[in-house]
């Protein structure tokens, strides 16, 4: 809005005298100074918004204008109303209104205010130039009269600050939202994520260590080792590492046994299928560990040792047809290390565990370890005898000697447990070092050995006749010289021309004529049910791998010439353990027990397993069985008996002599083979010993008996059996 104004006041001298407006304190003018008798008024300087002068005091200060004069100094605008320069400031400060009317009234009510003075403005014409201001004197200050006071004004409002407090507030806020987010990072890396981030480098920092499972042990009847693992350790060439291949191989040669060309030769070089140079050579395993410790003190380059197992077999071909051997690795290979390579081998343990990197390859304390340890294999105790195997291979080879590349089997049975005292083999071979060896010196020919049985196989024929009655103990029967079957005749080596014979007596001569005479009585059915009864066509299942099962002929398969072979113990396929099973069962009052071989298995805590129960099952009669011994003793005893060789001074013996025929793959062998079967006291077996000899140039009959007797009087002694109390009876041959 424009500026007010007001009507000029002359004052008393006739001058006019500018309106005046309150400013509030804060006028903008000049500092002008009004001479009087009083003195000089007060004046203010400058300020900011322009020169403001005190209103003079209240009583007094009216009429001392008139007499100021021409001293008095005032400042005059250059333009009046619209053309005050400070007039826009002055009404912002006086709200937009004069000030006159107001000061007015600040002065009538006494207090102070501030005045404005300005001259009138005079026409002025367009040529003329504008006045010139004046400067007012600086009026000099009256002694008497103290300064004037600047009018008290009210201070600008300070800006307005943020609230300390608050940015305190929301600092604190955000540094604990921070700890929360890190914490709670932390609380999954290590809870959540813990396994991904671990896992992610644990594999390079882990090794594997494997804990061997120790072999269980094999034992005799009564403990005694016959097999056993001890700890070794087996010596191995990191062919990079090694600097001189020719030093070391001799630096070696003499501890490990070896040639130093054969070392030079598995230290040499060589890629892996993957490209890779080979860091590891196996030099020799089962190395003792004072030769290892030797070995590691020379501290050659490339050469170390570890860690082995290695099998020893105390007794060395003891029983080695029986035992087997195992690999290296403590794999069973042949016996019954291979048949039960399950019960013996343990289960490795291993430690796995966490190493440090470079030169610090060593376990991290505190770091992650994991180990299982290692479970040791079953022991198995077997129903041999120890010193009664040692006695039985050294009797069979002594007697075996006598003919050139022959082959024979010992079977050794208890009675009635039907336990397996002694298995021999001939030939045989060291089990503590296996290789090299032949193949067929390492078959265990008791349950390999597959022959046409002959004349043992007749007391099945005449305990079949028995029970089923076609014969009695006192049956005695004409017979001839010869019995014509099929296209074949069968003839007696000991001639009885007609005349009538006794049961002993025919067993005793071991006449083919009348046991097929016997046999036709019987009948083809029934007589392959006896040889079933008593165990042929299948295997023992004694214990021992590929055990051979044997065959019997079919009755449909028969021949005309199969009535007169079979009864006789040809055109069957049986071992020599099947057979002595046969007489075992007649030994044991007619019941037949499966021969056992493994007694019992031992746990790595001591835990004894007996095995499976043996099969039993009854085929004669205990009168007939008796009846039966009573025949087959007349062997040893009639004058020119077949086995007077099997004869033992102090113990009555049953048994029956053989002659028969090996069989390869269904194919007839050079030569014959030879069989004892007997038992001893006849007139209480306490054992059975089957004894057989395969012969290429003939003579087996003087291996067979001879050895026998020599085996079944050591077995009695050896387990105190007493002698007879009664002498063998006698027998009648022909009777009239």
């Amino acid at each position: 809005m424009p500026p007010r104004s007001e009507e000029p006041r002359r004052d008393a001298t006739g001058s006019r005298r500018g309106s005046s407006r309150n400013t509030g304190g804060r006028g903008a003018g000049s500092r002008s100074g009004e001479p009087g008798a009083g003195g000089i008024s007060d004046a203010r300087a400058y300020t900011p918004r322009g020169r403001t002068v005190r209103e003079q005091r209240a009583g007094g200060r009216a009429g001392s204008d008139a007499d100021a004069g021409p001293a008095e100094q005032r400042r005059t605008p250059r333009s009046t109303g619209s053309g005050d320069p400070f007039r826009p400031a002055l009404q912002v400060l006086d709200g937009g209104r004069a000030g006159s009317g107001r000061a007015g009234r600040r002065e009538a009510a006494g207090r102070p205010g501030v005045v404005r003075t300005v001259t009138p403005r005079t026409p002025r014409h367009d040529d003329e130039p504008p006045p010139r201001r004046r400067a007012a004197p600086r009026p000099a200050r009256r002694p008497d009269r103290p300064a004037a006071r600047r009018p008290s004004r009210k201070p600008p409002k300070p800006p307005r600050l943020a609230d300390p407090r608050r940015r305190l507030r929301l600092g604190t806020v955000l540094t604990l939202m921070l700890f929360a987010v890190i914490g709670i990072r932390l609380v999954v890396l290590q809870t959540v994520e813990t396994p991904a981030y671990a896992g992610g480098g644990l594999a390079d920092r882990l090794r594997t260590v494997t804990l061997p499972a120790a072999r269980g042990a094999i034992h005799d009847r009564f403990g005694a080792p016959l097999a056993h693992s001890v700890e070794a350790r087996y010596v191995y060439a990191d062919p990079t590492q090694i600097e001189d291949q020719q030093a070391t191989a001799k630096a070696l040669s003499p501890l490990l046994g070896m040639p130093a060309s054969e070392l030079a030769e598995k230290m040499k070089p060589r890629k892996r299928v993957n490209g890779d140079d080979s860091q590891f050579e196996y030099l020799a395993r089962g190395v003792d560990i004072d030769r290892a410790r030797q070995i590691m003190a020379l501290e050659l380059a490339g050469i170390y040792t570890h860690r082995d197992e290695r099998r020893e077999v105390p007794g060395g071909d003891l029983a080695a047809n029986l035992l087997g051997f195992t690999s290296q690795d403590m794999v069973g290979l042949e016996g019954l290390e291979a048949r039960y390579d399950d019960v013996l081998r343990g289960k490795d343990g291993k430690r796995v565990y966490e190493v440090g990197l470079g030169d610090l390859a060593a376990p991290i304390p505190g770091g992650y370890s994991v180990t299982t340890k290692a479970r040791p294999g079953s022991s198995l105790q077997l129903t041999v005898d120890r010193d009664l195997q040692f006695m039985t291979q050294r009797i069979l080879s002594r007697h075996m000697a006598r003919s050139k590349g022959s082959t024979g089997a010992a079977v050794v049975i208890e009675i009635p447990s039907g336990e397996v005292l002694a298995q021999a083999s001939h030939p045989t071979y060291n089990a503590a070092k296996p290789l090299p060896s032949d193949p067929a010196d390492r078959e265990d020919a008791a349950t390999s050995f597959v022959v046409d049985p002959g004349s043992v196989h007749k007391a099945i024929t005449f305990g079949a006749a028995l029970q089923e009655r076609v014969i009695t103990p006192d049956t005695t029967m004409p017979i001839a010289n010869g019995i014509k079957k099929g296209d074949v005749w069968f003839t007696d080596t000991h001639k009885a021309h007609g005349k009538r014979m006794s049961l002993p007596g025919m067993m005793a001569y071991s006449s083919n004529v009348g046991t097929i005479q016997i046999a036709d009585k019987l009948g083809p059915e029934r007589l392959i049910d006896y040889q079933k009864r008593f165990g042929l066509g299948e295997p023992t299942r004694v214990g021992m791998p590929g055990e051979a099962s044997g065959r019997l002929l079919p009755a449909d398969e028969w021949s005309g010439s199969s009535a007169g072979s079979v009864p006789i113990g040809h055109s069957v396929d049986a071992t020599p353990l099947q057979m002595a099973a046969v007489y075992a069962t007649i030994a044991n009052n007619g019941t037949y027990v499966q021969p056992r071989l493994v007694k019992e298995v031992i746990g790595p805590d001591g835990k004894r397993t007996p095995t499976e129960a043996p099969v039993t099952r009854s085929v004669l009669s205990p009168e007939n069985a008796a009846a039966l011994r009573h025949i087959l003793e007349a062997v040893t005893t009639v004058e020119d008996g077949t086995g007077r060789a099997a004869a033992i001074p102090e113990w009555r013996v049953a048994g029956k002599t053989g002659t028969g025929w090996r069989m390869v793959d269904g194919q007839k062998q050079p030569g014959d083979v030879a069989s004892f079967i007997g038992m001893a006291p006849a007139e209480k077996p306490r054992y059975v010993i089957a004894v057989f000899a395969h012969t290429p140039s003939g003579g087996g009959g003087d291996i067979a008996a001879p050895a026998f007797r020599d085996m079944m009087q050591f077995t009695l002694r050896h387990y105190g059996v007493p002698p007879s109390g009664e002498k063998a009876p006698k027998f009648t041959v022909h009777p009239r």
